[in-house]
């Protein structure tokens, strides 16, 4: 917690339970106020912030409940303690349902008031101490990664070297792992950063076409050729060109992409000159490469001209080190492209749940589900039922596949589940037993 002194407002219609609290609370350096009147202590809470308002059910004026209604009006993110000499289960989740962040039935020992105050200021605190996010962009050089990571770092490194040099490099790993992002940091690290990076995704070229994008075309070539039209080898001349998904790229064009690496020289459709193109190539692919070429999908001598300077981009998975700057920057990004006012903060036990999640679409799904948690977030700080709601996170088929192997019951694979989030909650069971849409009775008894 903060090193000021929390400050607390006690709110009961009984003088003598007011004055013996602010008593009590002042021995344990809490800065107090105290009010009988409910009309009282709303003005006093529109007048300054309390860190918790510590309020009776029961009062003539207004209920508790009705208190902290009218409370939330003016500040929404107030916290507020309840406690009654009537209690009961029913009114204790109709008080937590409400918006209370504790319930305590009287009389209860002082000291059960100083843990309910305690925890929920440390509750506060892990929701509001955020890691703020710094200012660092996007640019070249290696600011532009994340590359705390070992295998990241050792990544980089290769990458910085290639960068210096025009062999033809080929980028594999996992999709949604940022390989892109990768051979665009290699051409602006490199001597051709002033001239052209094209990119080309060759899945998502129409087979009929894909010669004529590469290679251009002149007029007349075929019926729609209406005019000359260069070819992306003749837009990167001079710079660099990436062929994302390289193993889509049919069979019938290897041979003339594999003619163009080696001579330097491309001939457009319907052209009888070759002309000389002076370009880098970066490819890029998800798929095992050697696989291609055993089911002679792929030409093996353009697989070995393309695998010259090979660079295996690590998954999220294997960057635990990365994580939570790797957050930060994408939560910054997204904020600013977002039209955020501020920045969002990241808290703490969001972190704690992302680095337990193992991101099967690597940096591209987180990335996805911090934008949609961004975007419908009321708060100015990311919090854990933000990411439940954003994440739509698929079954984890691995961790079915186990569970039958081993003749697991749907029971065993519940409580399984209960544990995990238990442990992403850092075994707050208020919060869990949210995320599991149970009431903590329910949470207690299934895990026995």
């Amino acid at each position: 917690m903060s090193t000021e002194q929390p400050r607390l407002l006690v709110v009961d219609d009984d003088p003598g339970i007011v004055d013996y609290l602010l008593d009590m609370l002042r021995q344990e350096n809490y800065s107090v106020a105290g009010y009988t009147g409910t009309a009282e202590a709303l003005d006093a809470i529109a007048a300054e912030p309390f860190d918790l308002v510590i309020s009776d059910v029961e009062m003539p004026e207004m209920r508790g409940l009705e208190l902290m209604a009218a409370i939330h009006q003016q500040r929404p993110e107030q916290l507020v303690l309840l406690m009654t000499a009537f209690g009961s289960i029913d009114l204790a989740m109709q008080s937590v349902r409400a918006g209370a962040c504790e319930f305590l039935t009287k009389p209860f020992r002082i000291e059960e008031l100083y843990t309910a105050i305690e925890r929920t200021l440390l509750d506060r605190q892990m929701r509001r101490t955020a890691v703020r996010i710094g200012a660092a962009t996007v640019n070249s050089g290696e600011s532009a990664f994340v590359a705390h990571s070992p295998r990241m770092r050792q990544m980089l490194t290769l990458a910085k070297r290639a960068a210096a040099v025009n062999s033809t490099v080929l980028l594999t790993g996992e999709s949604g792992t940022g390989k892109s992002a990768v051979a665009r940091w290699i051409h602006e690290s490199s001597p051709r950063r002033q001239s052209p990076f094209v990119s080309v995704n060759c899945a998502a070229l129409p087979q009929a076409l894909v010669e004529s994008e590469l290679f251009g075309v002149r007029k007349g070539a075929y019926t729609d050729a209406r005019q000359d039209r260069p070819g992306l080898f003749v837009q990167a001349d001079s710079g660099t060109l990436f062929l994302d998904e390289i193993a889509e790229l049919p069979l019938e064009t290897q041979p003339k992409l594999l003619q163009a690496l080696e001579s330097g020289k491309i001939r457009a459709l319907g052209d009888i000159q070759e002309t000389a193109v002076n370009i880098r190539l970066i490819a890029a692919t998800h798929q095992p490469l050697e696989q291609r070429v055993n089911e002679r999908q792929l030409r093996a001598d353009l697989y070995h001209r393309l695998n010259v300077i090979n660079l295996e981009i690590p998954p999220l998975r294997e960057r635990k080190e990365d994580m939570d700057e790797l957050v930060n920057v994408l939560s910054r990004q997204i904020s600013l492209r977002l039209g955020k006012a501020m920045p969002i903060n990241i808290s703490a036990e969001v972190l704690r749940w992302i680095r337990a999640y193992h991101w099967p679409g690597n940096v591209r799904e987180l990335a996805n589900t911090l934008e949609r948690a961004i975007a419908l977030t009321e708060h100015d700080t990311l919090l854990l039922e933000d990411m439940a709601q954003a994440s739509r996170l698929p079954e984890s088929e691995d961790f079915l596949q186990k569970a039958m192997a081993q003749g697991w019951t749907l029971e065993d694979v519940e409580r399984a589940y209960m544990r995990h989030v238990l442990d992403v909650t850092g075994g707050n069971k208020i919060k869990a037993a949210r995320i599991l849409g149970m009431d903590r009775s329910t949470l207690y008894r299934k895990l026995g």
